[in-house]
């Protein structure tokens, strides 16, 4: 088996692995963004995918439809938990571990509409950029995104969330959330509004 077939074969297995855990988002207007499955009936994504909408839905990979309910919110991070009335179906993995420049990643969303469309990329740099109340970590990596990347996984090569693509930055530059602060929200959001047991 030559290289080639094993990177395809490798990408392939991820892809079969991380898909059930990705969820399209509508904001009840014409946008729509991507997020993650982060627990039982709990789906990650930024908060400036779901705005100021008064109605906000879900898709799962399987096609069903969920009226969700924003449970916790970061404006400073541009994180939001949603809730829906959905059990069984698989988390993703938020990894624990220091991503490092250089390390192959993937973003995995909804650009312009279209499902689960997988790009590659590398991680360009762990820095940090000016936010509403001062610097915020970010990761910075080559991977293409568009409209309907928002709020889907920046993966590693183990199929693991190590950020939460929020923006496209100096027209060819995405940047993404680290999983850090995605941990340290969810934690948040276990302890003010999530019940016990649930994440």
């Amino acid at each position: 088996m030559n290289a080639t077939t094993l990177i395809n074969s490798a990408l392939d297995e991820l892809l079969g692995r991380v898909r059930p855990s990705l969820a399209l988002i509508t904001n009840g207007r014409r946008g729509s963004g991507a997020g993650v499955l982060a627990g039982a009936g709990l789906v990650l994504t930024n908060l400036h995918v779901v705005g100021r909408a008064r109605s906000v839905q879900v898709i799962l990979d399987d096609d069903t439809h969920y009226d969700a309910k924003v449970i916790a919110s970061d404006p400073k991070v541009d994180l939001a938990l949603l809730q829906i009335p959905a059990n069984g179906h698989t988390p993703a993995v938020i990894s624990s571990a220091t991503p490092r420049p250089g390390e192959l990643v993937y973003a995995f969303g909804h650009p312009w509409g279209q499902r689960n469309v997988l790009t590659g990329g590398v991680l360009s740099a762990v820095t940090r950029i000016r936010g509403r109340d001062g610097d915020v970590p970010v990761l910075r990596a080559d991977v293409q995104l568009a409209p309907g990347n928002s709020g889907g996984p920046l993966l590693n090569a183990a199929g693991e969330v190590i950020g939460l693509n929020a923006m496209i930055f100096g027209g060819d530059q995405s940047v993404a959330i680290p999983s850090s602060l995605i941990r340290s929200f969810l934690a948040g959001a276990r302890k003010d509004s999530v019940p016990e047991g649930v994440l």
